[in-house]
């Protein structure tokens, strides 16, 4: 199995981001453009996830659906990464910018929010305190 990782460029909250999930549609899916097909694309159908960067941090991961094919403005083909409408939260993570997209070991993937993290109450804050915890280091 194998993961992606994608800027989620304009987007900064999670909840924003579920937002845009439901309202680009193709088929039955939420969907994200990108140039190239990932030749990996067999490993990342085995269970993989896009987890998405916002603002300069790895906060959530959509379970990857599938890839399709489409034309794109300038004639050429290009790639929908489609994915689950379920938007789960991840430990905040920094993540410096980058271009277009990369694979991601899971070994490398930040865990979901849960467990723990729930008994202590840290899903319950606000985004942006999360945020700010992470940077300090505290979270």
């Amino acid at each position: 199995m194998l993961h992606m990782i994608k800027l989620a460029v304009g987007c900064s909250t999670v909840e924003e981001l579920q937002k845009w999930v439901m309202l680009q549609r193709h088929k039955e899916y939420g969907f994200v453009r990108t140039r190239t097909m990932p030749k990996r694309a067999e490993e990342i159908l085995a269970g993989g996830s896009l987890y998405r960067v916002m603002e300069g941090f790895i906060l959530c991961r959509q379970p990857i659906k599938g890839f399709e094919p489409y034309a794109r403005d300038d004639g050429h083909t290009g790639t929908l990464i489609l994915v689950s409408d379920k938007v789960i939260p991840v430990q905040p993570r920094p993540m410096r910018p980058f271009q277009g997209w990369r694979y991601f070991k899971p070994e490398d993937a930040p865990p979901d929010l849960g467990g723990i993290e729930d008994e202590n109450g840290i899903n319950l804050l606000p985004p942006v305190i999360k945020k700010r915890l992470t940077e300090l280091g505290l979270l």
